[in-house]
């Protein structure tokens, strides 16, 4: 059974759960509560789960006014889609003899057929020999043009001598013989290698081709399982997964598009006439080293995947508005201001510069107080959620140089933050590559293959309440740095205060940048702007 009665006194809230950004309702928090416990019953599941995964609740009220709540698993959950406890994928994948299984089962016979092609002795054998060749033909090359050098240098100082026609002449023949020499080296190596490259591109075609064949097969399969994904809203209008993500700049739907828990939620409420209440998400397990995710933690759907999908699906209900997009207060305090910079002290929830909503940003405010400063104003920022000291220019001059300032990491940053937890070490330096999450910006992963370098210093300053306040001093600048490096496992394995992506909500994000050291770029003083710490 799907719908799982709840009997309490807890008033429903006015309007849905914002998926993108919210803190559970209570309604949400015991209905998650309750499938926790229920989760934790089935022996079967925990030694996956214990890796990870996500699970959902939906609070619905049925058609005789009764309430209850849905549950759903992101995916598959034990290699099955059909678990009695929880509501159905939206179209399932696993059905044997499905035109699905039919055609990925053709796909797998193609996987295993270009891995046996790239297995083969003959074509090892050759891409080695190969590869040996053409290192070889480099260090020959690269050896022959040293001889050159030499020999020109040698010729170089005979010339400073006295010689006869004759000589000079030979010294010419010398050296238009080590270039014919040169050219000859090489047209001989090409043929040799391209011989070679022929008869390795018997097997790389054949290889080829059963990976475009793949490809084709994959992408067709692909866009059949998108157009089966037949989502619902709560006016009764159905749209495909092919024709929701249409008009976004992804195009086609992210694999695994529409197995989350909040499209299934839904789609399973509508189909039964349930009316949602409110929603929520939390993780079970393990946080892997790179997503930072936390054993029982609320978060956010995914935007990926998600954001185009629920957009669609929350129409005709009444939805939350989006808590990043209300109302912030104008009041921008300026630190410090002459006629080539200014300094202001940004208040959390106020974005750096103009985003898609029409909400004012410090850009914005500032380009309204000094409309005759140039374009160049921002030289860095600050993310929305984080308040503190932040630099504009007003002549492209002064930007230009402060921006070479940022670039030769001559500018002094000091933030202060607040920790969820207590860390045991005092002081240290962080260092872990940070990359976008594609499909669920802008979450932030650590990745030490595809990421940028990111080093933080940190020092604490105090320890109270069971919570760490530190000094945080980026030497470098990518987006989320702190708040990544003080939740990861890999850094200090304890979030910022507030902070809903990598953490807990709270009533801010307690990140405060205090104090920011940089040259004048007109009189060459060096300047140190504080800004006093909120929290």
């Amino acid at each position: 059974m799907a719908f799982h009665p709840l009997y309490t006194e807890i008033p429903k809230p006015e309007r849905f759960t914002f998926p993108f950004c919210y803190t559970p309702h209570p309604l949400s928090v015991m209905a998650a509560e309750e499938l926790q416990t229920y989760i934790a019953s089935v022996k079967v599941w925990q030694e996956e789960i214990a890796k990870g995964k996500m699970f959902g609740v939906l609070v619905v009220e049925n058609q005789q006014g009764e309430l209850g709540y849905l549950a759903a698993y992101s995916g598959i959950l034990s290699n099955r889609n059909d678990w009695e406890y929880f509501v159905p994928p939206v179209y399932d994948l696993l059905r044997p003899g499905s035109y699905f299984q039919v055609h990925e089962a053709e796909i797998s016979q193609l996987n295993k057929a270009v891995a046996e092609k790239e297995r083969e002795d003959a074509y090892l054998k050759m891409k080695g020999w190969l590869n040996k060749q053409k290192e070889e033909v480099y260090q020959r090359i690269v050896s022959y043009r040293q001889q050159m050098k030499i020999a020109k240098q040698q010729r170089d100082e005979l010339r400073k001598h006295l010689l006869t026609p004759e000589q000079k002449a030979e010294l010419i023949k010398e050296s238009q013989f080590m270039k014919a020499e040169l050219c000859r080296m090489r047209k001989h190596f090409e043929h040799v290698i391209t011989q070679k490259e022929k008869e390795l591109a018997i097997f790389t075609d054949a290889i080829n081709a059963l990976k475009k064949e793949r490809k084709e097969k994959s992408d067709a399969l692909q866009r059949w399982l998108f157009s089966r994904f037949v989502m619902l809203n709560a006016r009764g209008e159905k749209k495909d997964l092919l024709n929701i993500f249409a008009t976004t700049s992804q195009r086609i739907p992210p694999a695994g598009s529409g197995e989350c828990c909040a499209p299934k939620l839904l789609q399973y409420a509508y189909l039964h006439h349930y009316r949602p209440v409110c929603m929520a998400e939390f993780w079970w397990g393990a946080s892997s080293k790179e997503e930072i995710r936390h054993h029982l933690r609320y978060y956010p759907a995914c935007r990926g995947k998600c954001l185009p999908i629920l957009t669609f699906m929350t129409q005709g209900l009444s939805v939350d508005p989006n808590p990043l997009e209300e109302k912030v207060s104008l009041e921008l305090p300026i630190l410090y201001e002459d006629n080539f910079l200014i300094v202001v002290n940004k208040p959390s929830g106020m974005l750096s510069v103009p985003g898609k909503s029409q909400m004012p940003s410090v850009y914005s405010i500032i380009k309204e107080r000094c409309p005759a400063a140039e374009e160049s104003l921002i030289v860095h920022r600050l993310d929305m959620a984080t308040s503190g000291v932040m630099l504009l220019t007003k002549t492209k001059e002064a930007h230009e140089q402060l921006q070479k300032q940022f670039k030769e990491r001559t500018i002094h940053k000091e933030y202060v933050a607040l920790l969820d937890g207590v860390i045991k070490q005092t002081h240290g330096i962080i260092s872990l590559p940070i990359c976008s999450d594609p499909l669920n910006r802008p979450y932030q992963v650590v990745d030490f293959q595809k990421g940028k370098s990111a080093v933080t210093d940190y020092q604490v300053i105090d320890i109270k309440d069971c919570a760490t306040r530190v000094c945080l001093v980026p030497h470098t600048g990518r987006t989320h740095q702190l708040r990544v490096h003080c939740a990861s496992s890999y850094g200090l394995n304890c979030p910022i205060k507030g902070d809903s992506l990598y953490g807990k909500p709270a009533d801010r994000l307690y990140l405060h940048a205090e104090k920011l050291t940089f040259t004048h770029p007109k009189t060459g003083e060096r300047m140190e702007l504080t800004a006093e710490v909120p929290f």
